[in-house]
Order: C-alpha cells, then sequence, then structure tokens
C-alpha cells in the first residue's frame, strides 16, 4: 500500500501545484474583467462576430453557469459562455469568448489535433470510470496478478496522452484568439497584451495537469518493473 500511498502524495503536490496557478488564473481573470475594451462588445458579441468572420453559421452561442465554465461542445457545435463572460464587454469576457469561438474554428477547419482528442474522449471516460479501482487492485495483488496493475497502467496512460493532446489544442485556439482579437481591433494594443496573459494563464492549468499525470504515470511503470524485477 505504500506505493498507492506515493501515488496519491504525487497528486496531491500536482493538485497544490495546479491550486496555485488556477487561483493566479481567477485573479487575473477578475482583475481584467473590470477594464472594458475599446470596441464595447460582450463576451457574446465578441463570439459571434469571430464566428461570423470565419464563415462559421451553424454554430450556437449559449449561457452556461458557474464561474468560469466556458467550453465548446463540437457534439452539436455549441459555444457555451458563462454569465461573467457572456454578458461581459471586459478584457477577460472578450479573451474567453474569442478562445472558445477558436476551438469552433478549430472543429471546422479538421483541426487535426482537436480530431485526435475527440475520438480519444470516449476512451477516457472509460478509464476514468475505472481505472482508480484498477490500480488500487493491482498495486495490492501485484506479486500474485501483476496483469492487473499493468491493465490500471494502460487505462492511465490513454488519460496521460489525452492530457497532453489538448495542450496543442488549447495553446492554439489562443493563438487564433489573439490574432483575431490584434487584426480586428477589438482590444487596444495595451488591451492585448492583458487578454494574452489571461490566457497564457489558463494553459497553464493544462499544463500543470498534464505533467502531474505523466509524473503519476512514470511511477506506475517503476512499481510495476520494479516488482516484477
Amino acid at each position: 500500500m505504500g506505493e498507492y500511498y506515493g501515488l496519491m502524495i504525487i497528486g496531491l503536490i500536482f493538485a497544490g501545484v495546479g491550486m496555485l496557478v488556477s487561483g493566479q488564473l481567477k485573479r487575473r481573470f477578475k482583475e481584467y474583467s473590470k477594464i472594458p475594451i475599446s470596441s464595447g462588445l460582450t463576451g457574446r458579441e465578441v463570439a459571434q462576430q469571430m464566428l461570423d468572420d470565419n464563415g462559421l453559421n451553424d454554430v450556437r452561442i449559449v449561457e452556461a453557469q458557474g464561474f468560469l465554465s466556458d467550453h465548446y461542445n463540437p457534439s452539436n457545435k455549441t459555444i457555451a459562455l458563462s454569465p461573467d463572460v457572456y454578458h461581459s464587454n471586459s478584457v477577460a469576457a472578450a479573451a474567453v469568448a474569442a478562445h472558445e469561438t477558436g476551438h469552433a474554428v478549430q472543429h471546422a477547419q479538421a483541426y487535426t489535433w482537436l480530431q485526435m482528442r475527440s475520438s480519444l474522449v470516449p476512451v477516457v471516460q472509460f478509464a476514468s470510470s475505472i481505472m482508480q479501482w484498477i490500480i488500487l487492485f493491482g498495486i495490492i495483488f501485484i506479486s500474485s496478478f501483476p496483469q492487473l496493475l499493468l491493465f490500471g497502467i494502460i487505462l492511465f496512460a490513454s488519460t496521460t496522452l489525452f492530457s497532453f493532446i489538448t495542450l496543442p489544442v488549447e495553446f492554439d485556439a489562443s493563438k487564433r484568439a489573439l490574432a483575431w482579437l490584434n487584426t480586428t481591433r477589438v482590444v487596444s494594443d495595451q488591451q492585448h497584451d492583458k487578454a494574452a496573459n489571461a490566457l497564457k494563464w489558463a494553459a497553464s492549468t493544462y499544463v500543470v495537469n498534464a505533467l502531474g499525470s505523466l509524473a503519476s504515470l512514470l511511477y506506475l511503470i517503476t512499481i510495476f518493473l520494479g516488482r516484477r524485477n
């Protein structure tokens, strides 16, 4: 069981780092939510204009519930914006709305990394539902039934792969968002820098998650190989 506790410690360490990054993201978002953009467009209007500029007329924009709950759903082509983004004309709202619209543009253009991530969603959903128990019992019975832990490692590897495939998807969506905001002059030059900073902290949360998943995966592999020897 000591090995399982070690895995929990790794998870707690990266969870702590993730909380620090998430806290910084929330602080930046609140700070930039108080700065209105020069064009005066709300988050919803930013998303709609970016969709129009890219010729996308089959994507819906809806209001979601919760703080920073913004996302794009490729299965029904919906951009869901949280209330603080949907109704606000702030720098933070413009950055988030343009970022999520960037995912819609990726989808329309069949962006390879987004397609790969979407294809892994069913696998990751299945793996996430059972791998914790598989890994726990795999560690307990590793001497008599090492194949169980190996199965758990394979499941965990699929979620780790998903985390890393997510990185170029998120980075590219931010790149598209910032390029569009700059070209259209929806935000001023100074506001553009703040939008870029907000999206940088948002991307950092994905980086921490991916690195934490990789560290846990390598630890599990070490346990498996060490016990077999």
